[in-house]
Formats: C-alpha cells, structure tokens, sequence
C-alpha cells in the first residue's frame, strides 16, 4: 500500500446493513469495532474522516410504507434508527482511542450535537471523526442523498461508499457470475444505466459538485485504506 493518501477529507457511507455482519438484525458490536478500526488506520495517515450511516438493519422507510406506515412517520423512525447506529460508531471509534462527535439533522439535545456546518468541520480540523445522524433531517430523502449533501457542505475531496462488493458491476455478481465490474465511471453512465449506486439525487448532488464517488468493499480488512491511497479494488464514479 503508497503511503500517500489521495485525498485529505473524505466522507464515508456505510450501509445499516454493514452494521448486522453475520446476523440477521440489529448492530453486530465486533462488525463495528472493525470497521473503526478501519477508520482509524485511515485517519493515522492524516486524512480527515467524517460518516454517514443508514437505517437498513434496524428500520427502513420504504419497508415501513409498504407495511402500511405514512411515509413521512416511517422516514422519522428510519432517521430515528440511523441515531443509534451512529452512536454505536463514535463508542467503538472512541474504544479505538479516537475522539468523535454525533451530530443529528434534528435536535436531540442529550444524545447528541445538532448539527452545525462550521462545528462539524472544526471537529474534523481537530482530528475528530464526525457521525452525521439523522439524514437530511427531512422525509423523503435517503441517508445516500444524506452523504451526498454533508460531503459538499465539508468539501470533502470525495465520497467513500463502503459496500458488500468491491465495486460497480454490470449486474449483481451475487447472482450472476457472468457479471463485470467497471474500474470508471461517469456520473452520466450510471444515472442513464440505472446502476443502483446510489438513488439519483445523491448522483445529481455529487456531479453537481464534482465530487468523486469511490465504491468499495468495506468486508475487506485495511480497504479503506488500500483505497484511500489509490490501491485496492474499486470502482470510481466521475467527470468524464
């Protein structure tokens, strides 16, 4: 591995679901404590780290709908959700030796910070991992479009999205065998392609804003950083 990062800041998105490991629900603590380990291997080489993470193994909106929930209740209880994974992360990180903040799109005063734009990049300045809970803090928008949106307002160098596969392919490589995996790619193609990256407002939000969308599989021990310094598997998403 180059000893060199690409990049100074970064955002990275992990799954609910990355959370589980083996399990079928809920948080695996020794799932979590590896991937701040990964975080953690990151942030030695000087790069500034801050994360958002979804709801999928606790709560997911558009499963709520479809059980009959209002949309709008079933997004506040994803967010809710998306709270406690968060706080699981900053206690494995700060087991890690790393100090971290939770910042939530919406106010929950004892748990944790509301979310400040100017706080939450001096927290990063000063070698904090910051957890951006909560979204968007709005209904109808994913954690994707969260990540998307926090990683423009920290100006962030480029997007990490910590996967259950090593890239973008064709098809699901789980099904098919046949399928390929992309090194590149544009935002276009992947919007017009209908790839399943990320829902399309995040797309649009990272074209928008140039930033580089990096995919990769966050099972694979030391990835993260592999990545980070240009080695590793991936795939990334960018200007032509």
């Amino acid at each position: 591995m180059a000893e060199t990062p690409k990049y100074k800041r970064v955002l990275l998105k992990l799954s609910g679901e990355a959370l589980m490991g083996k399990q079928d629900y809920g948080i695996d603590p020794e799932m979590v404590r590896r991937i701040a380990a990964e975080i953690k291997i990151v942030q030695e080489l000087g790069v500034e780290v801050c994360l958002v993470v979804g709801a999928g193994n606790i709560f997911r909106g558009m499963t709520g709908v479809a059980s009959g929930f209002d949309r709008t209740s079933a997004d506040h209880m994803g967010m809710l959700a998306t709270v406690m994974n968060s706080i699981a992360i900053q206690n494995a990180l700060e087991q890690q030796g790393i100090d971290s903040r939770v910042q939530s799109a919406f106010p929950i005063a004892s748990v944790c910070e509301p979310y400040i734009r100017r706080k939450a990049i001096r927290h990063m300045e000063k070698g904090r991992v910051v957890v951006f809970a909560a979204g968007t803090g709005n209904p109808f928008f994913t954690t994707d479009t969260a990540a998307a949106l926090r990683a423009a307002e920290m100006g962030c160098d480029a997007l990490l999205k910590g996967t259950q596969v090593n890239g973008v392919y064709t098809t699901d490589p789980k099904t098919n065998p046949d399928a390929k995996k992309y090194d590149k790619l544009d935002y276009h193609t992947v919007l017009t392609r209908d790839l399943k990256v990320m829902d399309t407002s995040a797309i649009a939000l990272a074209r928008e804003n140039d930033i580089p969308i990096v995919v990769f599989s966050i099972h694979k021990h030391g990835e993260f950083a592999n990545v980070m310094c240009g080695d590793g598997e991936y795939t990334i998403i960018a200007k032509e």
